[in-house]
């Protein structure tokens, strides 16, 4: 694999209720590893379909506001056809039309281009499933 193109895998831990991640220190420090002060771009990937990648402002409660904005959106009920798991679960499965599990970013010289008060998040609605996988990919 050339220099151009780098990837790792982050595991993380969302807990055994609904998350909100902060990633973006994680992606920094990659792209401090990876980047080597070049251009290019960021893609933040989460291979499950239960879970997505959201840029948003974390700390003022947006995140909790998202939280709460998904369960008006998508119920913890019975309506799901989708129905194996905790009750409700089957919302979990809609969640990335809603939250992608993708998103790709600018790297401007090796740093990760985002506004003021933006940060790059795991958005983790299943509360089956705790331990997630993230791809950090960077090409330059």
């Amino acid at each position: 694999m050339s220099d151009a193109f780098t990837t790792r895998v982050l595991n993380i831990t969302s807990g055994s209720r609904e998350a909100v991640v902060d990633l973006t220190s994680e992606c920094e420090a990659f792209l401090r590893e990876s980047a080597g002060g070049r251009d290019g771009l960021l893609n933040v990937f989460v291979p499950h379909a239960t879970a997505g990648v959201a840029v948003l402002e974390t700390g003022a409660g947006s995140d909790e506001d998202l939280l709460a904005a998904l369960h008006t959106l998508l119920p913890a009920d019975d309506r799901w056809q989708h129905r194996h798991g905790s009750p409700g679960h089957g919302r979990d499965h809609v969640l990335p039309a809603l939250v992608p599990p993708h998103a790709t970013l600018p790297v401007i010289q090796g740093r990760l281009e985002l506004g003021t008060w933006q940060s790059v998040c795991l958005v983790d609605t299943n509360r089956d499933n705790a331990d997630r996988r993230v791809r950090l990919s960077f090409l330059a």
